[in-house]
């Protein structure tokens, strides 16, 4: 039998997949950097062109290869435009591939900065949220917790630890929604607002009319006016003079039931006022039909109420002399009860709100004695700081709701008045760090300072707040370097990361839709609106796959990829007031900021 060849077939190679590119989808100022990371298997650099809407090319180049990135799980090239001047609409092309037009234009951050500022307006408690300052019909809801008159927590929490409550009540109406539930929480809200009020310390931001609120056009600052909303709150908090009441001292196991000891809590602050029990999603925060209770004091939020009232002192000194000597009175009596009850911390073991619990308090008094020094000039406050051992540390990391020292170095390296000593120290470790982060970059695929591959609950925050530390040391140096390093944070979160996303809702070509949320939650409802314009999702996290969605990628993401845009992804996609603050910060400063000396 004769056999059968079967015929030769040439097999081509199957092409290679075009180059993803990733850059900020929201554009580029023209005297700023731009640059675009794309991911790609080709092992030499790539040509690329930048085309304006006619498609002329305006710029041409070849990419930088960077090579494998962990944190995204990435092979990494870079484009780098920053000589593209020219305002306009561009593209980027290369290989085959094209991302969608991006902006070059001045004034690029304006809109964003204000929008980020406005989600502060829509969290606000106590009072209808109004469309013609909510940008529209859809946003406006009557006033969650109208009037919010509370009694403290008394009996046993679920860990057996029974609570005498108090013979008092506290009208604690008012002040933002922490998150996407309805809790509000002093220790959150303290830098949330430290860092809103700083601003307008260092920029003078947000003139009066600016922003679109209530207060608009009554002579202050808008920035100041969404600021009193949150200290007029935290003012509230603080427990009567000569209360005494039992509270947890020292450190003690968290598992089982706390020993309380009699103690002077007068001047002290509630670390919480929040409802009883977690109220389901959806559920706008005028239907919450939960019981509302004040939870123990802690020394925590005591010395957030005592730094922030110190510092609201000092700015309203000369516009509100009455707010402003009843706020520093404030400070006075709450930093005088942390000194007296410096080993209160707070207990977690409450259902129904965020625990928000610390083990560490030497940075709150660095920070409280700081913020209180800077208003009084006062020694004993002084004394108190550089007594602090976080004032000769070393500090390597961003500011956070648990780690507030940085807070007080920024205050005091910037801040008019202190003793040049104190200021010249402060501003040497605030320099140090910020040149820490800004070398960061190029240890990461995405060119951002934040070289880890531990990315926390509420990542986006914690970068951001690093683009703060840079923004507050190129305003005392003018250094290009920290202007462009804090504009890398604002690439990432909008756009210039490993899945294409703005992180941003109402900004540039894929925004954030469905936040967790319990009233922007339209996969939920179709009734309830989307986040509004400048709303902050939380971000990528790969320390805590805490809920349903994130449970299904444990394990299977690169660290910047774990996230996705789920309501049900709260340990992913949550949103906070404390995230959203050095949003303004970032794009507010960067709006004003000019490059320096290099």
């Amino acid at each position: 039998m004769k056999a059968l060849l079967a015929p030769f077939v040439l097999l081509a190679a199957a092409p290679a997949a075009p180059p993803a590119i990733h850059l900020n989808q929201l554009g580029f100022l023209p005297d700023g950097p731009k640059r675009a990371v794309i991911a790609t298997d080709a092992a030499t650099a790539l040509d690329w062109q930048v085309v304006d809407a006619a498609g002329k090319v305006a710029a041409r180049g070849r990419t930088e290869p960077v090579g494998d990135d962990a944190a995204s799980g990435d092979k990494v090239q870079v484009a780098d435009f920053s000589g593209l001047t020219t305002p306009g609409e561009y593209r980027l092309r290369m290989a085959g591939a094209e991302n969608k037009p991006f902006a070059v234009r001045a004034g690029l951050y304006a809109p964003l900065a204000k929008g980020a500022l406005n989600f502060f307006y829509q969290q606000r408690a106590g009072v209808p949220i109004e469309a013609r300052f909510a940008g529209g019909e859809r946003w406006a809801r009557p006033a969650g917790h109208k009037r919010e008159v509370a009694a403290c927590f008394k009996g046993a929490d679920p860990r057996g630890t029974v609570w005498p409550g108090c013979d008092y009540t506290i009208d604690v109406t008012g002040g933002w929604y922490d998150a996407g539930d309805h809790g509000k929480y002093v220790v959150n809200g303290g830098i949330s607002l430290w860092t809103l009020l700083n601003l307008y310390e260092v920029t003078r931001a947000f003139p009066d009319g600016s922003a679109a609120l209530p207060e608009a056009g009554n002579g202050v600052s808008d920035l100041l006016d969404e600021a009193r909303v949150e200290l007029d709150f935290l003012l509230r908090m603080q427990v009567p003079e000569g209360t005494r009441t039992s509270l947890p001292v020292g450190q003690q196991p968290r598992d089982r039931a706390l020993t309380l000891t009699a103690v002077d809590a007068g001047g002290m602050a509630h670390h919480k006022i929040a409802d009883a029990n977690w109220t389901k999603l959806p559920m706008p925060p005028h239907e919450d039909r939960e019981t509302r209770l004040l939870y123990p004091p802690s020394t925590a939020a005591t010395l957030n109420l005592a730094a922030v009232a110190a510092q609201g002192a000092r700015l309203w000194r000369t516009i509100d002399p009455a707010f402003a000597a009843r706020s520093l009175a404030a400070a006075r009596r709450a930093f005088a009860a942390a000194q007296r009850n410096p080993e209160v911390y707070a207990a977690t073991a409450f259902t129904g709100s965020g625990g928000y619990g610390d083990a560490q308090l030497a940075d709150e008094f660095f920070w409280a004695a700081a913020e209180l020094y800077a208003t009084t000039a006062e020694a004993p406050y002084r004394d108190v700081v550089t007594a602090s051992p976080r004032y000769t540390d070393t500090p390597v990391s961003e500011p956070s709701w648990s780690d507030v020292g940085l807070l007080g170095t920024v205050t005091l390296a910037t801040a008019p008045g202190i003793a040049e000593p104190v200021a010249a120290h402060e501003r040497a470790r605030l320099t140090a760090l910020a040149d820490r982060f800004a070398g960061e970059r190029a240890q990461t695929g995405y060119r951002i300072p934040y070289a880890t591959m531990r990315y926390p609950w509420g990542s986006n925050g914690a970068i951001l707040n690093r683009g703060m530390i840079l923004g507050a040391a190129h305003k005392l140096s003018g250094k290009a370097e920290y202007r462009a390093a804090m504009i890398d944070t604002l690439d990432y979160v909008l756009g210039r990361n490993p899945i294409d996303q703005s992180y941003v809702a109402g900004f540039g070509s894929r925004p954030l839709a469905n936040p967790h949320h319990r009233f922007w939650a339209p996969s939920l409802d179709k009734r309830l609106p989307g986040p509004p314009p400048g709303t902050l999702s939380g971000g990528a996290n790969n320390t805590a796959f805490a809920d349903e969605v994130a449970k299904r990628s444990q394990g299977k993401c690169a660290p910047q990829r774990c996230w996705a845009d789920d309501i049900g992804a709260y340990a992913w996609n949550e949103v906070a007031i404390n995230w959203n603050a050095p949003l303004v910060w970032v794009a507010a400063y960067v709006d004003q900021a000019k490059p320096a000396n290099p």
